[in-house]
């Protein structure tokens, strides 16, 4: 799970400024402020880490990626070459992560590791972003136990390793150059080669890439639904991009048992699917058949509230056909994953909105097989339907103030700001920002006073008719 982030130089970001990340983390703003590059941020790095080649350090993308954001000079800061993108994230392990001097023997123990990096141009003339440094952090209890430094010589394309709490012994014999960083965040081969006692670099390459296996991504454009969906008995291995694995990911599901928290019942996916729409009242009953016992067609039954027909998905509400993959995603995702959404409420009804919030702090506190299922959920959102829930939920004592962490991207200031909103064990945010959701207020006291002038107009127009 990520704990914190900062990005510097990226897109419309001078800097977010640190970003406490939590198990529901919620950004917010107006349309253009940047909210959803952070997220995005993140599934470009998971894209670069997917990518086959190992001497990109950022992969961009392409039409059938995630997210595109075209050459360097796009996605930097005021489109600047000189402007460096530097980028900082913590995140906690599941398991404590062990390495080992293999000549002293001595071992290291943490439990969260720190990531910091700086990407740049070699020069004016350049076009392919190169390293200028990374660091890790490996840290228990917050304390740092060992780090470990890469960085690139100044004007030379020749790289050094530093440790500090850790000696490095090199190897004898002529030394030579260590080589480039794999992408943006990796030790080559040869560091393990230029020393004696550096075979721990590559548990770090992994423990790193393992990070961004966890990260699922569904963006804002959700398909749009099937009369019938073919299912060949895979297992994909999440909703898609856009949903499109979301019927194929409930079939693959099906054996799957799942509760909602402590002294709850568990129940099979498709069950907890259905109840949750059902409680956001959208529908009555849910249901994936199949067409015949020799066909691999499958259709999505509903039956809707005060109806005692079924009738197909593509027959009912579009908001039902676009919160159904966040529902899905959110369950069907395996334990520790990291969910980023982009407005989960499209096209939903004000209180479905609302009921959204409800969903999300069950699938936080969801457990399979007996254990938590971590899910930690990333979400650009417009909707305040959605904040005052979980607002509501702080108050109520559903969810602890620490559970839920929200940003708001401020355009009036300049450069934009990242605005922690700070909300405490009411549930109340203390430092509410100006037309956070649009002045409701204003337009409410310029509605009267339009009102009490035609009123005084109308009134005036039937005495003068009197006379």
């Amino acid at each position: 799970m990520l704990t914190h982030l900062q990005i510097k130089n990226f897109k419309g970001w001078r800097d977010t400024g640190d970003i406490r990340m939590s198990p529901i983390t919620l950004f917010f703003g107006a349309n253009s402020s940047g909210k959803s590059s952070i997220g995005q941020f993140l599934m470009m790095l998971k894209q670069t880490i997917e990518y086959p080649d190992r001497k990109a350090v950022f992969y961009s993308g392409s039409r059938d990626s995630a997210v595109e954001f075209g050459s360097y000079t796009d996605m930097v800061y005021h489109h600047k070459k000189d402007n460096n993108i530097k980028f900082e994230y913590s995140w906690s392990m599941p398991e404590d992560l062990t390495l080992t001097d293999s000549l002293s023997e001595s071992t290291y123990v943490g439990d969260c590791i720190n990531f910091l990096a700086e990407i740049g141009l070699l020069n004016a003339d350049s076009q392919t972003p190169n390293v200028s440094s990374f660091n890790y952090d490996l840290l228990h209890d917050e304390e740092a136990v060992l780090s470990i430094r890469m960085e690139r010589l100044k004007q030379k394309s020749e790289y050094v390793i530093d440790a500090k709490q850790y000696s490095l012994k090199r190897n004898t014999g002529r030394p030579w150059n260590i080589g480039a960083p794999v992408r943006f965040y990796g030790f080559p081969d040869s560091v393990v080669a230029y020393y004696q006692n550096a075979e721990f670099v590559q548990e770090i390459n992994l423990c790193h890439e393992n990070l961004f296996k966890s990260v699922y991504y569904l963006g804002p454009l959700r398909t749009k639904p099937e009369r019938l969906y073919i299912w060949t008995g895979n297992e994909p291995e999440s909703v898609g991009y856009s949903g499109e694995n979301t019927v194929a990911a409930i079939l693959a599901a099906r054996e799957r048992l799942i509760n909602l928290g402590h002294h709850q019942h568990y129940k099979s996916f498709e069950v907890i699917i259905a109840e949750k729409l059902k409680e956001m009242c959208l529908i009555d009953k849910f249901e994936v058949e199949s067409i015949s016992e020799s066909s691999q067609a499958y259709a999505v039954k509903v039956k809707t509230r005060g109806s005692s027909d079924w009738v197909g998905l593509s027959d009912v509400g579009f908001g039902i056909s676009q919160v159904l993959p966040v529902l899905v995603e959110c369950f069907y995702a395996p334990a520790n994953s990291i969910i980023i959404i982009e407005q989960p409420e499209l096209h939903l009804h004000p209180s479905a909105q609302a009921a959204l919030a409800d969903v999300m702090i069950d699938i936080i506190n969801s457990r399979e097989d007996g254990n938590n299922r971590n899910i930690q959920l990333i979400i650009e959102t417009h909707s305040e339907y959605f904040l005052n829930r979980l607002q509501r939920n702080i108050a109520e004592e559903k969810i602890s103030k620490n559970q839920v962490s929200a940003y708001f991207a401020d355009v009036t200031r300049s450069p934009t700001q990242l605005v922690p909103l700070e909300i405490d064990e009411y549930g109340d945010i203390c430092n509410w920002p100006d037309d956070f959701f649009g002045d409701s207020f204003g337009e409410t006291a310029a509605r009267a006073k339009v009102a009490i002038r035609r009123r005084l107009k109308d009134y005036s127009e039937k005495n003068n008719a009197k006379e």
